[in-house]
């Protein structure tokens, strides 16, 4: 058992029942299942037509509904083992199938590249010792669980999201939707540009209200590379900023003709007499190709020098964000103070930046 409420991860020298001196990992986004002997009593492969165990079928309800995904890094043949899937009503669940004869640990990372989240948000069922200990040697961020412990899953804090969001329930199907997207842009054979403005994207910016706060307060915790300032509100701050009239809290869903992204995009800006302090910009990564950051950034600076008002962001760098600096500089922001720790930059607006041409149509609602 390696989960940090109730033991060590597996593998490694500690007693069982002695607290883990790991520090708290992050929510699991992503459960990776081993299948024979794991999701069902058998191998489908050798003739066996086994029925998924009930609680096992439980817990991937559960954790759909919370957001969690799931994929598959199982052994065999995937024509075999995603035709069983289909035949119990199982293969919409599952977000990325990865069957086959190489290493586990090699399936769990293209799982993880491919649905682009952090290896340690990531986690890994197996009824197989040898297959979980494969894994944990060589992914050390991957949390792996046995198999019996598959029921039992929903009650641990790891796979318990601090918010249920309507967007939560929503994310495998955003994700699927995702995979078809992918799937057109392989086979476009023009300049990326040209796909691009193929997918009719279309970024609604509005005030956030108080149905969006756990949404919002959900990007904030979960969203690091495209982050300005690396900044987290809760929902009693995120509810005082939509109140103050000093504020403005903005938030951000993209559209495209694939269907919705969900909502994908926060600014919190400061409203003064003679400038608009943006005190966080995010973005997820999961638009991060669209260049829709650069898009919600040249919208910002629009309003603000439309109301008299001196664009100003603030930046401070946390290791993984510098592609947000690099968003700013290009969208006409100049350095006016380094400190180190923090950045503050500006728009002239005697020499405002030049309009941009993005695949992308905004509307304010």
């Amino acid at each position: 058992m390696n989960a940090q409420t109730r033991g060590p991860r597996e593998g490694t020298a500690a007693e069982p029942g002695t607290p883990s001196a790991r520090a708290p990992q992050p929510t699991v986004k992503c459960l990776v299942w081993d299948l024979d002997d794991t999701l069902w009593d058998g191998v489908v492969l050798e003739g066996d037509a086994p029925v998924p165990f009930a609680a096992a079928v439980r817990t991937v309800h559960a954790l759909d509904r919370r957001g969690i995904l799931h994929a598959v890094a199982s052994r065999g043949e995937y024509d075999v083992a995603a035709g069983h899937l289909a035949a119990h009503g199982l293969d919409t669940l599952f977000t990325v199938l990865e069957v086959g004869w190489g290493a586990k640990s090699r399936a769990v990372e293209r799982i993880a590249a491919e649905l682009n989240i952090g290896l340690d948000t990531v986690a890994f069922i197996d009824n197989d010792a040898v297959e979980r200990a494969e894994v944990a040697a060589a992914l050390p961020d991957v949390r792996c669980y046995p198999a019996h412990e598959a029921e039992l899953l929903p009650s641990y804090a790891e796979f318990t999201p601090e918010f249920l969001t309507d967007e939560s329930a929503q994310r495998r199907r955003l994700y699927r939707t995702e995979r078809r997207r992918k799937a057109a842009e392989a086979g476009h054979t023009g300049p990326p540009a040209e796909f691009l403005a193929s997918l009719d994207l279309v970024l609604t910016v509005r005030r956030a209200t108080g149905a969006d706060l756990a949404r919002a307060h959900e990007l904030t915790v979960r969203t690091h590379q495209l982050n300005t300032t690396g900044r987290t509100f809760d929902l009693d701050e995120l509810r005082r900023l939509c109140e103050d009239p000093g504020h403005e809290v903005l938030v951000a869903g993209l559209t495209d003709r694939f269907g919705s992204y969900g909502t994908i995009g926060l600014a919190v800006t400061a409203l003064r007499d003679d400038a608009t302090v943006l005190e966080l910009l995010l973005m997820s990564c999961r638009v991060m190709s669209r260049g829709v950051g650069a898009v919600l950034i040249d919208h910002i600076v629009t309003r603000s020098l439309a109301a008299g008002r001196r664009p100003v962001a603030e930046f401070v760098p946390t290791g993984v964000n510098r592609q947000m600096l690099v968003t700013l500089r290009f969208s006409g922001f100049a350095v006016v103070e380094d400190a180190g720790d923090r950045m503050t930059l500006a728009v002239d607006p005697n020499h405002p930046p030049p309009a941009r041409n993005h695949p992308v149509r905004v509307v304010t609602a």
